[in-house]
């Protein structure tokens, strides 16, 4: 799941990233509102979390462009302006749900998560391919019965692997699809993730790399 977080305090943002990025979300962040349009225009993303007091561009009118351009990003407005008014005024400008500040943690996530599975089509939760069981919805795998210990990153790799359905998947797709947008990641995260995914998969081999290409899951689908 991508999520776009849009917040010009600079700690609070770092701290709702890190915690979303433990979760195994990839988040790109903008500390003002142009910047969030640029990003909107240049990818896709399944959520928005939005501040509405945002230097330059207003948060509301960064709303407003996402409902007018029909995008297919959720929108979270995550404001400190909590009466009812306010609350009623952001959801009319097309804002999917609303949190105020302060919030736990735990809930703004369960939040993103529900809005994330709104966002895209309805995917079964339990994926079988070459042995490889995933259920998505107990964050459980296994392969032939033997449970598989999975950090967050092999799952998510595993999975969007998985859901390729034997299709290739490039390194970069996986980048996006697995972690933010830190080109630091470029180098070394996929390579490391996919050795240690491939020996708690065990043998025979099931993640093939294609050359120039990237990388699919052998075997049919069950």
């Amino acid at each position: 799941m991508r999520v776009l977080l849009v917040e010009d305090e600079e700690f609070l943002a770092e701290m709702i990233a890190d915690g979303l990025r433990r979760d195994a979300l990839a988040v790109d962040v903008a500390a003002d509102g142009l910047t969030a349009l640029r990003k909107l225009q240049l990818g896709e993303y399944d959520v928005l979390v939005l501040d509405r007091d945002l230097p330059g561009v207003h948060g509301d009118e960064v709303c407003r462009r996402v409902v007018r351009q029909r995008l297919l990003t959720r929108v979270l407005m995550l404001t400190a302006a909590g009466t009812v008014r306010e609350r009623v005024a952001g959801l009319g400008l097309g804002a999917d749900d609303y949190l105020t500040k302060p919030f736990a943690y735990d809930e703004l996530l369960a939040r993103v998560l529900a809005l994330g599975r709104r966002a895209r089509p309805a995917l079964p939760p339990v994926i079988e391919r070459a042995g490889v069981v995933l259920d998505t919805a107990r964050r459980q795998a296994s392969r032939d019965g033997r449970h598989l210990s999975l950090s967050r990153k092999e799952f998510a790799v595993l999975e969007t692997l998985l859901r390729a359905d034997g299709a290739v998947v490039s390194g970069e797709d996986l980048i996006e699809q697995v972690w933010q947008e830190d080109t630091s990641y470029r180098t070394n995260a996929v390579r490391v993730t996919l050795s240690k995914l491939r020996a708690k998969l065990g043998e025979p081999g099931v993640v093939e790399t294609v050359p120039g290409a990237g990388y699919r899951i052998s075997g049919r689908s069950l």
